[in-house]
């Protein structure tokens, strides 16, 4: 079984920020698997994973934690527990400020990158050795290097990642989220070497 993660934040004004962009493939990703009739209803509220499930076949679910991202790992353990999956088999999607928007990189292991969601999975797995697909959502005009205030730049980190692409960003991520798809199915199929010389 594969299980792979969408991560982001649950509440409604958080839906369209750039955090939120694991969310925003896992629910395409549910429409281009599901047939029509289940792709609405197909995702499933479970309070005791704290989560949102949408179980496409035996051997592949689909998460949408509800922890909100600095506490991903807690629901995204308990469901592979609860199923039995071990941490190769887990597929994390992402948010990634350091690279341009619009581009996708996948990779098994490696640190957290400074994101809060990925650290809580490693974290409460005590490894690191899942697949992330890491999809960029730049930086913008934010240039956290050039500042020494410590908090001053984890404020403008923050404040950028959880607002919503901007008019004339809106095609390149779209077109990040359909790639992304493309990549998972890729994966699925053919294995992810493949995707990965594919879409790397």
């Amino acid at each position: 079984m594969i299980i792979i993660v969408g991560l982001g934040n649950p509440d409604s004004k958080f839906q369209y920020n750039r955090h939120n962009i694991g969310y925003m493939v896992v629910e395409k990703l549910a429409k281009e698997l599901l047939p029509v009739d289940r792709s609405e209803k197909g995702w499933v509220g479970d309070k005791k994973f704290a989560a949102e499930i949408c179980r496409i076949s035996k051997s592949l679910i689909l998460v949408k934690p509800h922890t909100y991202m600095n506490r991903s790992g807690i629901a995204v353990k308990a469901i592979c527990d609860f199923y039995k999956v071990k941490v190769d088999d887990l597929w994390v999607i992402h948010d990634d400020i350091d690279l341009p928007l619009g581009k996708i990189r996948i990779r098994k292991g490696g640190s957290s990158g400074g994101h809060n969601g990925v650290e809580s999975i490693i974290e409460k797995f005590s490894s690191a050795n899942f697949i992330r697909f890491r999809l960029g959502i730049g930086r913008g005009k934010l240039d956290v290097k050039k500042t020494t205030d410590i908090n001053l730049s984890r404020q403008g980190i923050e404040k950028f990642v959880l607002s919503p692409f901007r008019d004339r960003e809106a095609g390149d991520a779209k077109k990040m989220i359909k790639n992304t798809v493309k990549a998972i199915v890729a994966a699925l199929d053919k294995g992810m070497e493949a995707a990965m010389n594919r879409f790397n």
